[in-house]
């Protein structure tokens, strides 16, 4: 009696189990069915197949020399006082008269609409150099510590900050002939630097640095004239306490600050005359590029793109007119 339900389990077990063998040998088969079926379609179009590659790789090929091969160009600019939103600005503008082929504009600069096939222009900023992990930035504190609260706690952040940003912009610009491409690209740069209100901008701002650095020497040579006289009185009268000297109006003198006042002084004019040197117009120019042309990956090319455009199609059309017989079918059923 109690042998019964264990024998029905095991003829169960073996039902289910070549249950399960039989459906793993039906799928196989109906995958081996498909790709044969596959197969065989591609054996009876494998002549339409062929010829719409081969056709569409000479069309590709006829393309590339009618139309030309697309070349670009970069240049790395610096926008100078604060100007980076009047750059992007500018060259939305200029985009925008490419697509509305506005010639009265392009005339203006002394270009030629009839060149400008392909031409267009765009901006982006140069990245950021990626961060330091967390353990360098935890030195680099530690570093700082030592400096208690010198002054030049300030040119090591600033010198940090400058090479961990970056304010220059890429202005890339495509075309087909690289002659005119290449002139055009610095008449729009020109054209960038021509806008008066910067130019008026920038007389002020260099009046001002000059103003600066002209008042800065003036000061280095007082405290020049102060530092001397107080050599001259002090190997006269040996009247000097602890680095001070005390003059006729009997106030102290403290030469040490004199010379970190002049060492800020120096700096700061060194900083003026290096950036009157750097903002001479709206935008500096770091590098202008050379002309080069367009890499793009193999399946953007046209030799490959429109042969696989073709047999797209082809399986398409294919597939819809599988769709069509198979509708007819069943309304014939």
């Amino acid at each position: 009696m109690s042998d019964n339900p264990t024998n029905n389990q095991n003829q169960s077990d073996e039902i289910d189990l070549g249950q399960l063998f039989a459906m793993i040998g039906r799928g196989f088969n109906n995958l081996f069915k498909g790709l044969l079926r596959g197969f065989l379609y591609l054996k009876r179009n494998l002549v339409i197949l062929a010829t719409l590659i081969i056709v569409g790789g000479l069309l590709g090929f006829a393309l590339k020399f009618v139309v030309g091969e697309e070349q670009k160009l970069d240049v790395i600019v610096t926008p100078n006082l604060d100007t980076k939103n009047y750059l992007y600005d500018v060259v939305a503008e200029i985009q925008s008269d490419i697509k509305s082929k506005d010639t009265v504009f392009f005339s203006s600069m002394g270009m030629d609409m009839d060149k400008m096939d392909g031409f267009k222009i765009e901006i982006t900023p140069l990245k950021t150099q990626s961060g330091s992990g967390l353990e360098d930035e935890m030195k680099f504190l530690e570093l700082l510590k030592d400096f208690d609260n010198s002054d030049e706690i300030t040119d090591i952040l600033k010198s940090e900050l400058e090479d961990k940003t970056t304010k220059d912009q890429r202005i890339t610009f495509y075309f087909k002939d690289a002659k005119s491409g290449k002139e055009y690209a610095q008449k729009i740069i020109d054209y960038i630097n021509s806008n008066p209100y910067y130019t008026d901008l920038l007389k002020v701002y260099t009046e001002n640095a000059q103003n600066r650095i002209r008042r800065n020497d003036s000061l280095i040579g007082q405290i020049d004239v102060l530092i001397n006289n107080y050599t001259q009185k002090m190997l006269k009268e040996q009247a000097m306490t602890e680095g001070r000297l005390v003059l006729e109006n009997q106030e102290p003198l403290n030469i040490p600050s004199l010379f970190e006042l002049k060492t800020r002084l120096t700096r700061d004019t060194e900083e003026k005359k290096l950036e009157l040197e750097e903002t001479e117009k709206a935008i500096t120019v770091v590098n202008f590029g050379k002309p080069h042309k367009v890499q793009k990956p193999l399946f953007q090319k046209d030799v490959a793109l429109i042969p696989l455009i073709f047999v797209g199609l082809f399986f398409l059309f294919s597939f819809i007119r599988y769709l069509n017989r198979k509708a007819k079918e069943m309304h014939a059923g």
